[in-house]
């Protein structure tokens, strides 16, 4: 064992990955000095303890016999042992925890050097809360049973040399205990499998509470934004007593053990003192002899309590080391950095788009200033519910707004009803321009606020606000869970899930997520109960992006700001969701910051606003025709002066035709 000042390990090694079993066994080998040191202390405690009955033993009989010197060397004897036995408790408890520390040092060390060599790729291979859980919960398992073996070792010493001593000192109680401790040390392996399968699902519910309980955490100004905090809360809750159920369920299982590993050895214990009784009785044995064997077999509930440690730490850190060892297998994907990003991309169909902020727009949730009418019952998005459509004046709350949105200080003005593309030279300007417009904003220059259907949004009761607008975020989040619970979001209930899923092109993303059923889910083909990983790391960026469009299009806010919604998809899925967009939210106010030709020939109104202000409107082909500015961030052209005639791309505007 190294010393603890030696730490943390100049090199910890490099450890064998290829599953749990090795993993462990690795980590026993790299410290097997510290393993040994360790059982020699432990047998040596052990023994000191063993022999205590037959030191006591001898003392009874010389009491019978009448003889003081043996009963002085008995006593002597005793102080030794009882010198041995502080000594050997003290060493093995030293040696014990610094094996301890020592693995959980090496663990802790190999798990900091692979996040440093995967960086960024790691977020994308594996939750962050499962390597938060492996660092923290699994580590200190794995050093339990590191710990633990040691201390197992001495005792099966100890039991061996305890029975062979009775054998030897006693024949016919030796062979009766020589016989019995076996069958008690392996009494409780037809309870291990069920106690495993029971802690197995105890920390399988654990860690979904947790990614939970961090999504919500990461997420909470998403939640806040769409009323979703009781939602999510209800959720934990309920995820929580699954925990909580599963946790007494393993307890009992693990109760009945420890029962058993008292009641065998205690009815042993009966019997041997009912035997030697008889035995002592008869003359068979001497008195002194029968206070020996019942105390080496008291002893023996000492060692037969490691049995039991060793049972439960193997069950706890098997699942621990297999999760451990499938981190630290990770590796970089070969190319420099990014390049993992781009591949993923191809492989779904989706070559990233060269626009500013594309690998960043793929991550996430759209912020949503405020929460939509809960959703009724039934599946998600298909029954009706409460809209702000559905208010009525009568009852003294404020009818519907039409949806009219203005901002005074820009003069962007978006008429109710219609698809408004917003098109800004500078992509921060953008995305204030849309957190201003959802409310999200506050100026503190003193300009006027944003006016919704010619009414302060600033003014408006908050829930009415929240109701109305709906800002999605160009990084929005997705938080894990199934699909249907990434769509049960507080909604009018006039678009269904699978209409906004449909309008997002979210076919292959459905196809993928299908694959991943397993079990009864894969059995009943519903793809709404696929899980999406934190973050939605199993899927591409252009997927994220379209399931967090599809979640926001479920919701069908009076009044829907989306910031560059298809800034990580391919040209023909982007024309293919700018007509989907346009079907799904007829009737409804849409504003879209963008400055793709495939959207923007979609759209009802374009708005260009330059420096801060409004600088043209109109549609498209003719802003392209009329514009320099426009046209130079359309097109990202440099010319001063627009050709004669000028129009949109004809290969955009074949493509959108095409895609209608």
């Amino acid at each position: 064992m190294p010393s603890l000042r030696s730490l943390p390990h100049a090199d910890p090694g490099e450890p064998d990955a290829r599953s749990g079993f090795r993993l462990l066994l690795w980590l026993e080998l790299r410290q097997w000095r510290g393993q040994l040191a360790s059982t020699a202390w432990g047998t040596l405690h052990m023994a000191a303890v063993a022999c205590f009955p037959a030191a006591v033993g001898v003392a009874v009989q010389a009491v019978i016999d009448r003889s003081g010197t043996r009963l002085a060397l008995c006593g002597a004897a005793m102080l030794l042992l009882g010198l041995l036995t502080a000594l050997g408790d003290t060493m093995l408890h030293r040696t014990a925890v610094g094996n301890w520390i020592s693995a959980t040092t090496r663990m802790q060390q190999l798990l900091a050097r692979k996040t440093v060599e995967l960086g960024a790729v790691l977020g994308r291979q594996v939750a962050a809360g499962e390597v938060v859980a492996v660092s923290t919960g699994d580590v200190e398992k794995i050093s339990w049973f590191v710990e633990a073996l040691a201390r197992f070792g001495s005792a099966v010493l100890a039991t061996l040399g305890v029975a062979v001593a009775l054998l030897v000192y006693e024949p016919a109680l030796g062979i009766v205990v020589a016989a019995s401790v076996p069958l008690l040390a392996l009494s409780v392996l037809p309870l291990l499998p069920a106690a495993t399968r029971r802690a197995d699902v105890q920390r399988e519910k654990s860690g979904r509470a947790t990614e939970l309980a961090s999504d919500t955490v990461a997420g909470l100004r998403v939640l806040r934004g769409i009323g979703g905090e009781e939602l999510f809360l209800e959720r934990y809750r309920r995820m929580s007593q699954e925990v909580r159920r599963a946790a007494v369920h393993s307890a009992r299982m693990w109760a009945l053990i420890s029962m058993v590993q008292v009641a065998l050895p205690g009815l042993l214990l009966v019997a041997v003192a009912w035997y030697g009784a008889r035995l002592a009785l008869s003359g068979d044995i001497p008195v002194g002899g029968l206070v020996t064997v019942y105390g080496a077999v008291s002893f023996l509930f000492f060692p037969l309590q490691r049995f039991q440690e060793i049972a439960m730490a193997w069950s706890f850190s098997r699942p621990s080391a297999r999760r451990a060892a499938r981190l630290l297998a990770l590796r970089r994907a070969d190319g420099p950095a990014g390049q993992g990003d781009a591949r993923a991309f191809e492989e779904a169909g989706e070559p990233e788009r060269a626009t500013a902020g594309a690998a960043e727009s793929a991550a996430g949730a759209p912020f949503v200033p405020g929460p939509a009418a809960r959703p009724g019952p039934g599946a998600p998005g298909d029954g009706p519910s409460r809209s702000a459509a559905d208010v009525d004046p009568a009852a003294g709350e404020p009818a519907a707004p039409s949806g009219e949105l203005a901002d005074p200080s820009t003069g962007l003005r978006a008429p109710a009803g219609l698809l408004t593309a917003v098109v800004c030279g500078d992509p921060d300007v953008a995305g204030r321009l849309a957190d201003r417009l959802g409310g999200h904003a506050p100026d503190a220059g003193g300009r006027p606020s944003v006016l919704l259907d010619g009414r302060e949004l600033d003014a408006l009761p908050l829930a009415s606000a929240r109701r109305a607008v709906l800002v999605h975020d160009k990084d929005p989040v997705l938080l894990s869970g199934t699909l249907a619970d990434l769509l049960d979001v507080p909604r009018s209930g006039r678009v269904t899930p699978g209409e906004a899923l449909r309008a997002a092109q979210c076919d292959d993303v459905l196809e993928a997520l299908s694959r991943t059923l397993t079990g009864r889910d894969a059995a009943s083909g519903d793809v709404m109960r696929a899980h999406i990983l934190e973050r939605g790391r199993s899927l591409s960026g252009g997927q994220r992006q379209r399931l967090a469009l599809a979640r926001s299009l479920v919701a069908d806010p009076q009044v829907l700001v989306l910031d560059e919604p298809t800034s990580a998809v391919d040209a023909h899925t982007e024309a293919r969701i700018a007509h989907g967009l346009k079907q799904v939210r007829a009737g409804r106010t849409t504003v879209v910051f963008t400055s793709s030709p495939l959207v923007l020939d979609r759209a009802d109104l374009v708005v260009f606003v330059d420096g801060g202000r409004v600088a043209a409107t109109g549609r498209h082909h003719d802003l392209l025709a009329t514009h320099t500015g426009y046209r130079a961030v359309v097109t990202r052209s440099s010319d001063d002066e627009p050709a004669p005639g000028e129009t949109a791309d004809p290969a955009h505007t074949d493509l959108a035709e095409e895609t209608a």
